[in-house]
C-alpha cells in the first residue's frame, strides 16, 4: 500500500523528534558499541567497519532509499537493515532535529558482529550472538546529488499486481530490472513487493517434466539483488546410458529425497542464479480453511496441508529466443546470511502452472485456474530442483503455484542473497 508523506512527529517525553523533509540525503554514522559511518556491501548491506564505500541514504515516507535507489528493510526474522533492489522501504524511521535517528520512537540499534572486523547493524539484538552491542545512528552528513533522493520503489510494483507486505512489515515492491548475474533482469512495471501480477497473457508452453520418484536441493530477489556468482547445490544427476543395453530402471544418485526429474524437452538451465534471472514480483498465499480471504503480496513463500503459495514471474522482452527454467532452490540453514526457513512434516511438494497471473486480491477462492501440472518432488534443504523447462514467455507475465502432499509444512523468505532460496525463473 502507499504511504502519504507527512512531518513525521514522535513526542518521546520531553524530546520531540521532527522528521526531516523526504528529499533529505544524509551518511549515517554509528556510535556507541562500535563506532563509524555506515558502508555498504555490493549487494546493499549495511556495515560498520570493513571500510566499504560509505553508502547514502535518503529518507522519504517513512523509510530509507539507498543512493542505487535500492528500497532499506529490515529482513525477517532478525531485522537486519539492508538496502535490496526493488523494495519498498520498510517505513517508521525518522531523522530529528539533532540528527538522531529513530525506528518507531525509538533510537537504539544494534551491531551484531558479521567478521572479526565488521559488523551488521540491527533493530533488535540477534539471538545466540553474544557480540551484539547497542549503538545508536545519527546524521554524518549530507550526501548524494543535490540532496535529492533517488526515486524509491513505489508500493506498487511492475505493471502487474500490488505491493508486498510481511506479516510484520509494510508491503514492499520489487520494480522489475535487468541486472547481470546473479541479478534478477525484470521489467519495470507497477505493482507491489516481492512482484506485482498482470494481465493473463498467453505464453510458449514450457515442457512438463514427467513425474518419476522424489529425490531433494536448494538460491537477488527480494527482495535482492548483488552482483555475486551465487552457485546453487545441484542434485545428482541420473547415470547416463551407456552402449551397452541398460537395465530398465537407470541407477540413481540421490542424496536425500530428490524430485522427481523432469522430462526434459530441449535444454534445461543450471539451476543455480550465476546468469540471468528472474525473482518473482509477486508471492500471495491461499488458504483452503479461509478462502475467501487474500492475503496480499508476501516476502515469504509458504506452503502447508491448507496453504499455496502463488508466484508471479514478468518475463523481459529480451529474453525472446532464449530458453527459460523453472527453478526452486533450497539451501542448508547453515548456508544462509539473510534469510531462514522452517520446515516440518512429511510428503510431496507439487508444482503447477497456473492459466492466468495472480494479483493482491486472489483468495484461494478465486485464484487462476490450473493450466498444467509440472512437478510432484520430495524436497530437502541442501538441494535444487529443475522443475520445467522451455521457451521464455517474452514480455509476459506468468504464474507457478506450489503446494504441499500430506502434513508437510515450509515457510522461508524468499531472497537472493548467499545461499538463494525459493522459485526463480532461469535464462539460459
Amino acid at each position: 500500500m502507499k504511504y502519504a508523506f507527512a512531518q513525521v512527529v514522535f513526542g518521546l517525553g520531553a524530546n520531540a523528534l521532527v522528521a526531516r523533509e523526504a528529499s533529505q540525503c544524509v551518511q549515517l554514522k554509528a556510535s556507541g558499541g562500535q563506532s563509524g559511518v555506515l558502508g555498504q556491501l555490493g549487494d546493499g548491506q549495511n556495515r560498520v567497519g570493513g571500510g566499504h564505500p560509505e553508502g547514502c541514504y535518503c529518507l522519504g515516507n517513512g523509510g530509507f532509499t539507498d543512493s542505487n535507489g535500492r528500497g532499506c528493510i529490515l529482513t525477517p526474522p532478525t531485522t537486519q537493515f539492508q538496502c535490496d533492489v526493488g523494495a519498498s522501504p520498510t517505513t517508521g524511521f525518522a531523522i530529528g532535529s539533532s540528527g538522531s535517528v529513530t525506528y518507531n520512537g525509538s533510537s537504539k540499534f544494534y551491531a551484531c558482529p558479521a567478521t572479526d572486523t565488521e559488523y551488521n547493524v540491527y533493530t533488535t539484538p540477534v539471538a545466540g550472538q553474544d557480540k551484539c552491542v547497542e549503538i545508536t545512528l545519527t546524521s554524518a552528513g549530507s550526501c548524494g546529488a543535490g540532496s535529492g533522493q533517488p526515486s524509491a520503489p513505489a508500493a506498487s510494483m511492475p505493471a502487474k499486481s500490488s505491493a508486498a507486505t510481511m506479516p510484520s512489515q509494510p508491503a514492499q515492491s520489487y520494480p522489475a530490472q535487468s541486472m547481470p548475474a546473479p541479478k534478477p533482469s525484470a521489467p519495470a512495471s507497477s505493482a507491489p513487493a516481492p512482484k506485482p501480477s498482470a494481465p493473463a497473457m498467453s505464453q510458449p508452453a514450457m515442457s512438463q517434466p514427467a513425474m518419476s520418484q522424489p529425490v531433494p536441493k536448494p538460491s537477488q530477489p527480494a527482495q535482492s539483488y548483488p552482483a555475486q556468482s551465487i552457485s546453487a547445490p545441484k542434485p545428482s544427476p541420473p547415470v547416463q546410458s551407456a552402449p551397452a543395453p541398460k537395465p530398465s530402471v537407470p541407477a540413481q544418485s540421490a542424496p536425500v529425497p530428490a524430485p522427481s526429474a523432469p522430462a526434459q524437452s530441449g535444454n534445461m538451465c543450471p539451476t543455480d542464479l550465476n546468469g540471468d534471472y528472474q525473482y518473482p514480483h509477486l508471492i500471495v498465499p491461499v488458504d483452503s480453511q479461509q478462502p475467501s480471504k487474500a492475503y496480499g503480496t508476501q516476502y515469504n513463500g509458504k506452503i502447508s496441508s491448507h496453504t499455496c503459495s502463488i508466484f508471479n514471474f514478468d518475463i523481459p522482452s529480451s529474453y525472446f529466443g532464449k530458453t527459460c527454467s523453472v527453478v526452486f532452490l533450497f539451501p542448508q540453514q547453515k548456508d544462509l546470511e539473510t534469510s531462514s526457513f522452517t520446515v516440518s512434516g512429511s510428503g510431496k511438494v507439487d508444482f503447477s502452472k497456473l492459466k492466468s497471473p495472480a494479483n493482491q486480491q486472489t483468495t484461494y477462492a478465486n485464484q487462476p485456474g490450473k493450466e498444467s501440472d509440472l512437478a510432484s518432488m520430495s524436497i530437502a534443504p541442501g538441494n535444487s530442483y529443475a522443475i520445467t523447462s522451455g521457451a521464455c514467455a517474452a514480455g509476459q507475465t506468468v504464474s507457478y503455484e506450489i503446494c504441499s502432499e500430506g502434513d508437510y509444512s515450509l515457510d522461508y523468505f524468499q531472497d537472493y542473497n548467499p545461499s538463494p532460496i525459493g522459485l526463480y525463473v532461469r535464462s539460459c
